[in-house]
């Protein structure tokens, strides 16, 4: 039986299912990042989007709808690695941009070679609890993806998504990187509460315990919009300027609420298991 690509609706035809698997068109016809399928039909090239190699992806293969990316998106990507998921958000993402950070140097290395070809992706060296640092290279982030293994991830992507006026986040999280001795229930309970005393509405929360022990990916929404940090224009000059505000998934002027948001989660209710795709 020959295959047929079917283009995920939710995704707006960016992501594409044959028989199980994921796909994306790939920007950069006839390269692999690492080592994925690669299949043309129609004059396409597709690369398999491994859900057990990225995050994104386990999210989308156990059932998450929830996605904020588009084709002219500008995404901060907040511990970007080698570029292995980075890669298929530029092939989504192909009329944007991905800013990708990374701070170990080492991988940092891997990275660069593997934006080569890929304009729209841009490898940063940095910390991502210190957006100030690197915010003279983003211009402007529609969406803040956040994959640190680290302590105060859920602060972490708060801090970035209020440096740069971003109402749009992904926060795949790591239980164990926040403490080991903790059951990874209660981290996840004290993220959500972080994120929402932060100003976020968190929108969806799957684990992807299938494929990445004790994580949970949270999709959230600013809600209390805090005014974006001040940026200094990677065009050059003395004067400091704002993130523009009003753009698509950034906070509009003038809707800066400061209400707490409430949680959509009922009184008592379970966290949502994994669905096998």
């Amino acid at each position: 039986m020959e295959s047929a690509m079917e283009p995920l609706a939710f995704t707006g035809g960016a992501v594409f299912s044959d028989r199980g698997r994921l796909y994306t068109a790939s920007a950069q016809p006839g390269r692999r990042v690492y080592g994925e399928r690669l299949y043309a039909r129609d004059g396409v090239e597709y690369r398999e989007w491994d859900p057990r190699r990225s995050k994104l992806s386990a999210y989308l293969a156990l059932g998450g709808r929830q996605f904020p990316f588009s084709r002219d998106s500008r995404v901060l990507y907040l511990g970007a690695s080698t570029g292995t998921t980075p890669s298929h958000v530029s092939d989504i993402c192909r009329d944007g941009r991905v800013f990708c950070v990374e701070f170990a140097p080492r991988v940092f290395r891997e990275l660069v070679a593997n934006c080569e070809g890929r304009p729209n992706m841009m490898p940063i060296l940095g910390d991502a609890t210190k957006p100030s640092e690197y915010s003279v290279f983003v211009d402007g982030a529609d969406v803040v993806y956040q994959d640190v293994a680290q302590k105060r991830q859920a602060d972490i992507l708060c801090d970035n998504m209020e440096a740069f006026g971003v109402r749009k986040g992904m926060l795949a999280l790591k239980a164990r990187s926040e403490d080991v001795t903790a059951r990874p229930e209660e981290i996840f309970r004290a993220a959500e509460r972080t994120l929402q005393d932060r100003g976020m509405r968190v929108v969806d929360s799957l684990s992807l315990e299938q494929y990445e022990k004790s994580h949970m990916m949270f999709v959230v929404e600013m809600v209390r919009c805090s005014p974006p940090t001040p940026w200094r224009s990677p065009m050059g000059g003395s004067s400091w300027s704002a993130t523009p505000a009003g753009a698509a998934g950034r906070c509009p002027a003038g809707t800066w609420r400061r209400e707490r948001p409430r949680s959509r989660r009922p009184p008592g209710s379970s966290w949502r298991s994994p669905v096998t795709p």
